[in-house]
Formats: structure tokens, C-alpha cells, sequence
């Protein structure tokens, strides 16, 4: 293939017309309609169609991609699928590495009507066997060194295929991709299709598999350009993982349906990324990627220069990051929020003129979503009240995965997706996360939405960051507990209680108080307080 000749020792800008360029100038139209075909990929084609021969992909190995590139790839991946038995409507299990390969193999499963399965490459045995037979695809795509796990994993009745794909474009679906055509159809596909099956973390019972259809990503794509400007001058850093909804389809639907281009990491690192910055116009990432590079002395406004975006999200962004930042580099991080069964549901303002990027909120409702505060009864709460954030829109899943009564459970009668977040709303229509409702403490018959506990301590000298949990507790059914990660030296427990004290009322002050050098989270960056839950249930206490 052309792409293994294709080599470059550094990503350059200097082809790419007007990269410093102001806000006004970051409007985009959506992309052209595909009235005949729904399929996603057939959207991303009509988008790049007229520029095959310009960068899509600069990779951290040196390696580059075209847009013609990734559409010959495609092509030969689908057609080895296919030749090895793969059905429109079949789920394709990936769990590899990132890489240009993985790529250009979800691509693969788009325009073939497969069903994207992707899979972090931790998982276990045993979290594999419980994945693999929910999901039942036709084939399995791991690395060589993955392969006995996930055949000791497969359910014996399973007769998927087992194919392996490599960093390095080598594999023996690689090996039938090479000698396979690179002319592929774009399958017809209706706009309800599922293009996607990914899962919940799992963390309140078993894993959900979340349908995703050609609608919702096309949908969600096509508002995010336009939302957050995207032309195809723009770059974007790509240092997310490409098994989860950030970097999958959020990151990659803004390229290719702008034709944008990438500079793609396969793993963050600070200093890689401070010397991909003056090459590129975006990034996306989580708050934890923010918090490294403020901490590298390198990092300055300098770095920034070409940059127009950095977006944050996959977790809360803590005030004091979006303060340092801004101070750091001039640039007010634009946070957003979103799931994997919805996509992106809100974000702060591309523009000033169309409102501030305020800290410590999520951004008002994107443009096609409809957002609204309910209680536990599904009545509206008033303004500025706490309640269940439920979203609706052409971005919401289709459902849980052979779960008709969950998805039913979690669906309002008129069609608003419960999205388990605790929520405000303010004056200026602006989403505040409070916290996930499983994550809610209740004591003494009383609620406790650990995120205003937390930023009282937050506020505190010596303290990095907190998070709040809830242990049973057998006096008030669950006690309020405070874990605190030091920025210098730690405030006493007695001073931590003291000033959520003199801030909140006393049913919220923590009982308790633990030190950790780090808090627990997942590949996402989101912090797992049910870890924390379990660390801090063990043993008596006072």
C-alpha cells in the first residue's frame, strides 16, 4: 500500500493556509447533505471528497496519511472483513492499541455497515468473557501478544474469527488487507442503524452496551463544527485513547466532517505535547492533561501561539485549572459535557459575543438538544434548584443492548433521557454538574451533593483537590466523608471540618477526613469514587 512509503520527520504548518487566524474567522457550514445514504461514512466522504490528496494524519512514529489514504485503507480493511465473513449488522470487537491502523479499521466497519466495537486494552479475562458474550461479533481483532486472552475469553459456543493488528501496520488482518482491493461500496445504511456498540464503565452493576446509530454520531458531529468552528485549516492535537467517546467521535467527527487534519499521540505526554502545540490550532482532552502541562515549567504562552481551541471534558475541570490556564496562556479552556449514550450535550461559547466561557459549568444546551432539571418525580424544580439532569435529541442513543427494560427505565414517558447527573441551571441557562446521583450522600434522611463540599475544600491552602464520598454509617446511614490529595502541606482534619463548617450546614461537614497522594481514576480521568468507597469501607474507623 501507498501508506507504508509515506514517511515525515515532523509535522509541518507551514502548508496550511491561514493557521493564525482570528474567532470571526471560524464559521463552518455543515457538511453536504447525503440525502441517499445515512451512513456516517458516507457524510465524512462527501466532506473530503474534493481534497484526497491533502494531510489527514501526521502520526507520533513519523508516518503520514491523505485523506486518500484513509479511504484506500478503509476499503481493503472492509473488503478482508468481508472476506472473512463479516455481515452488515455484525459487531467487530477491536481491542488494540491506537494507532493510524485502528483508525482506518473503524472506518473500515462504517462504510461496511459492522458494528464498531471498540475495547480498552486493560480490561481482564474476565471482563473480556462478560463483553465478548453480550456483544457476540463475528470477529474478534486483537494484538498477538492479546490473542490468547481474548480466545481464552471467548464464550465456547462463539465462533468468532480472531484476527491480529499491530501498531506498526503488521497482523494478519493487515497481511489480508494488503492483498485485498481497495475499491469498497459505502453500504446503504438507514440513519437508525447502530454504526457503534460501546460500554459503561459498570461501576453501579453490570456493564451496559450502549447502542450508537449512524444519526446520533453524524448529528453530534455536524453541531460540534459548526459549535466549535472547525475548518478544514484547522489541526487538531489527538492525544486521546479511541476506545471511549471523546477521542473516538467527538475528536475524530470534527475532523472528518470538517477535513481538518490531525497530529495524532498515541499516549499523552507533557513534553510531546508542548512540541506538537506550535503545529497545531485545537485540542481536546481531559482536565488531567491540563493540570501535567501547567505543572511543566515549558509550558507557556509561547507554545500557544497558533492555537484558536483547547477543549476539556470526560471529567469535571476544577476553577483553579481554568484560572491558572487562562493566567498561563491567555486561553479560557471551553469545557463541555457530555456521555456515551448521548455524545456532546452542552458547551460554553465559541465566541464572546455569544457569552463567557464560565468556570466550573458545563455551557448551555447545544444547538438541537433540549436540557431540563426534574426531582425524583419527574416534576420540573425551580430555577436554579438542584435536580436529575435528563437531555433529549438526535444525539441520544438508541438504547442499552438487549436491555429493553433498563432502556425503558432510564426514558421519560416523553422521550428525555435520564442521564443519572445531578444538575443546576442559571439565570443565564448555563448546566453546573453537581454530581452523579450515585455518587449523592444521604445522611440522616438528608442529600449531600459531594460537589459543594468539595469546592469548600478545594478553596483550601495545602489542598490540590478533595473528593467526597458517602461509607455506611450506622447511626445516620451514611457519614460524609472527605479524601484530600496535598498541594504542600495539608490542612488538619480539624481545620477541613472547621471550614466546611463555617460554609455549610452541618449535615454536610465531613465526619471524616483521609490524605491520598493521588486520587483514583479511570482512563477518562474521572475520579472512581467507588474505589474510594471500597479503600475507605475497610476497617474501623473513628
Amino acid at each position: 500500500m501507498c501508506v507504508s512509503r509515506l514517511l515525515m520527520s515532523k509535522c509541518n504548518l507551514a502548508s496550511m493556509p491561514n493557521v493564525g487566524r482570528e474567532f470571526g474567522d471560524h464559521f463552518s457550514a455543515r457538511s453536504p447533505s447525503v440525502s441517499h445514504n445515512s451512513n456516517l461514512y458516507a457524510h465524512f466522504r462527501s466532506t473530503f471528497e474534493g481534497q484526497l490528496d491533502t494531510q489527514l494524519l501526521c502520526a507520533d512514529d513519523g508516518r503520514t496519511f491523505t485523506y486518500r489514504d484513509a479511504d484506500d485503507v478503509s476499503g481493503r480493511l472492509a473488503n478482508a472483513l468481508h472476506e472473512h465473513g463479516a455481515q452488515p449488522g455484525d459487531r467487530i470487537t477491536v481491542q488494540v492499541e491506537k494507532s493510524s491502523e485502528n483508525l482506518f479499521l473503524y472506518l473500515a466497519c462504517l462504510r461496511s455497515g459492522y458494528v464498531y466495537h471498540p475495547l480498552n486494552t486493560a480490561y481482564t479475562a474476565s471482563e473480556l468473557a462478560y463483553f465478548l458474550g453480550d456483544a457476540e461479533p463475528s470477529i474478534v481483532v486483537g494484538s498477538a501478544q492479546s490473542q490468547p486472552v481474548l480466545e481464552s475469553a471467548l464464550p465456547t459456543d462463539c465462533r468468532a474469527q480472531m484476527l491480529t493488528m499491530e501498531g506498526d501496520g503488521s497482523g494478519s488482518l493487515m497481511d489480508a488487507a494488503r492483498s485485498a482491493s481497495s475499491e469498497a461500496p459505502t453500504v446503504a445504511s438507514k440513519g437508525e442503524d447502530l454504526a457503534a456498540l460501546l460500554y459503561s464503565s459498570g461501576t453501579t452493576g453490570r456493564p451496559k452496551g450502549i447502542m450508537l446509530t449512524h444519526d446520533n454520531l453524524r448529528s453530534n458531529a455536524q453541531t460540534l463544527v459548526s459549535a466549535w468552528g472547525f475548518t478544514a485549516q484547522d489541526r487538531l492535537l489527538h492525544a486521546l485513547p479511541i476506545y471511549h467517546v471523546h477521542g473516538l467521535f467527538v475528536a475524530l467527527g470534527c475532523v472528518f466532517m470538517s477535513g481538518a487534519s490531525m497530529v495524532w499521540h498515541r499516549r499523552f505526554s507533557d513534553h510531546e505535547v508542548i512540541a506538537a502545540l506550535p503545529d497545531c490550532t485545537v485540542m481536546m482532552g481531559v482536565p488531567t492533561y491540563y493540570t501535567r502541562l501547567l505543572s511543566n515549567p515549558e509550558f507557556d504562552a509561547g507554545c500557544c501561539q497558533n492555537m484558536r481551541l483547547f477543549v476539556s471534558g470526560s471529567a469535571p475541570l476544577l476553577s483553579e485549572t481554568f484560572i491558572d490556564f487562562e493566567e498561563r496562556t491567555g486561553h479560557r479552556i471551553l469545557e463541555r459535557y457530555g456521555m456515551t449514550e448521548t455524545g456532546m450535550n452542552t458547551s460554553n461559547p465559541l465566541l464572546p459575543e455569544s457569552g463567557a466561557r464560565k468556570p466550573g459549568t458545563v455551557g448551555r444546551p447545544l444547538p438541537g438538544v433540549s436540557a431540563r432539571i426534574v426531582d425524583d418525580e419527574g416534576h420540573p424544580v425551580a430555577d436554579g434548584d438542584t435536580g436529575n439532569l435528563q437531555v433529549k435529541g438526535e444525539n441520544v442513543f438508541a438504547g442499552y443492548w438487549r436491555m429493553p427494560e433498563k432502556t425503558a427505565e432510564d426514558f421519560s414517558s416523553d422521550g428525555f433521557f435520564d442521564t443519572g447527573d445531578k444538575a443546576c441551571i442559571d439565570s443565564d441557562g448555563y448546566v453546573a454538574i453537581v454530581g452523579r446521583a450515585k455518587d449523592m450522600i444521604i445522611t440522616g434522611g438528608l442529600n449531600v451533593y459531594p460537589k459543594e463540599v468539595e469546592l469548600v475544600i478545594d478553596e483550601m491552602a495545602g489542598v490540590k483537590e478533595s473528593a467526597v464520598i458517602g461509607l455506611p454509617d450506622s447511626d445516620f446511614g451514611e457519614a460524609v466523608v472527605a479524601v484530600i490529595v496535598p498541594g504542600g502541606e495539608p490542612p488538619s482534619a480539624e481545620e477541613v471540618v472547621a471550614a466546611c463548617r463555617a460554609t455549610l450546614a452541618n449535615f454536610k461537614v465531613p465526619k471524616r477526613v483521609e490524605v491520598l497522594a493521588t486520587l483514583p481514576r479511570n482512563a477518562m480521568g474521572k475520579v472512581q469514587k467507588n474505589v474510594l468507597r471500597e479503600q475507605f469501607s475497610v476497617g474501623d474507623h473513628p
